[in-house]
């Protein structure tokens, strides 16, 4: 559950716009044949995936949702937050793992910082 300083991070809501639209679309391919009926499943794995997907942070922890389970991480464990050469943030943990965060641009780091209770040090100084 989402308590008010829970900062969320989600995909682009145009990925579910067009599960739904591609659910549509093999409608007719589903209804021509019984065993072409999981044809639909792909569009609602989709579907799913882009309604939950994401990283939600608060002062306490990290939480990376997928389409089928969630991982929490604590800010404890996270020792340097950095981009990659996609834009994506990556958490570097204290064992050495680097873990992408769902959702989660270059550009989104300020926030991502905020959702900690902790500030930016100041790019110019």
């Amino acid at each position: 559950m989402s308590t008010p300083d829970t900062v969320r991070f989600r995909y682009n809501q145009a990925i579910l716009v067009a599960a739904v639209i591609a659910f549509i679309g093999a409608l007719p391919l589903a209804n021509a044949r019984g065993y072409l009926l999981p044809v639909l499943l792909v569009p609602l794995a989709v579907a799913l995936w882009a309604w939950r997907a994401g990283t939600d942070a608060d002062p306490r922890e990290l939480r990376l949702r997928a389409l089928a389970g969630q991982r929490r991480i604590g800010w404890d464990r996270v020792v340097e937050l950095a981009t990659d050469a996609r834009g994506r943030v990556v958490a570097r943990l204290d064992d050495g793992q680097q873990v992408v965060l769902p959702a989660v641009r270059g550009a989104d780091l300020p926030r991502l910082v905020a959702a900690t209770g902790q500030t930016l040090p100041d790019a110019a100084g």
